[in-house]
């Protein structure tokens, strides 16, 4: 199977049910930014040792549920193959929301704003954290144009936490002390 199919090469491409949209479509922006997401998340992974093993399993579950988000995303209610996507739900808002109390329980205690960075590892979470932060934004503009699962919305949300977390949890296993937002001074 070729990798390349020349049917996006006039700016459009194909959702899930065969609508044709631009390629800058609201729900390609989603779906798109979720993917953006799920990258910087396997960069983050590809930095973890292996003394993380178990944050490397949760991280590998989620990319493996924001595939199903991409899927539900580019699906549109009432598409003929909306039975054969996975759709996001509370179950896996709720499976985030235990991780994320699991991983509080290790993190130290937050005192106000600190500064993406340290463990090359929780840096990388970080940016997963903001780009999951814009995916949200862009599933809150194609909701106002359109329907969408907002569970969806729900679970990115979260998950936004949850990598904020981790790259906590990270640093404080790597012994990094985390760096804190300095108000500047006012004359």
């Amino acid at each position: 199977m070729k990798i390349y199919t020349k049917t996006g090469d006039k700016g459009e491409t194909g959702l899930y049910g065969a609508d044709r949209v631009p390629k800058d479509h609201a729900r390609v922006e989603a779906y798109g930014t979720v993917d953006e997401a799920s990258s910087a998340i396997g960069v983050a992974r590809s930095l973890l040792a292996e003394e993380h093993a178990d944050i490397q399993e949760h991280l590998e579950s989620v990319q493996n549920t924001l595939f199903d988000l991409g899927a539900d995303l580019a699906t549109r209610a009432g598409s003929p193959y909306q039975k054969k996507v996975a759709r996001i739900d509370s179950e896996d808002v709720a499976g985030l929301e235990a991780l994320i109390d699991r991983y509080q329980e290790e993190a130290p205690p937050l005192t106000g704003f600190i500064h993406p960075g340290g463990h090359p590892a929780a840096a990388a979470l970080q940016l997963a954290r903001a780009i999951t932060r814009r995916a949200e934004r862009r599933l809150v503009s194609l909701m106002r144009l359109e329907e969408a699962n907002p569970e969806a919305l729900c679970y990115l949300n979260r998950l936004s936490d949850f990598l904020f977390t981790l790259a906590r949890v990270i640093n404080a296993r790597s012994g990094i002390e985390e760096a804190s937002w300095q108000v500047k001074k006012r004359k």
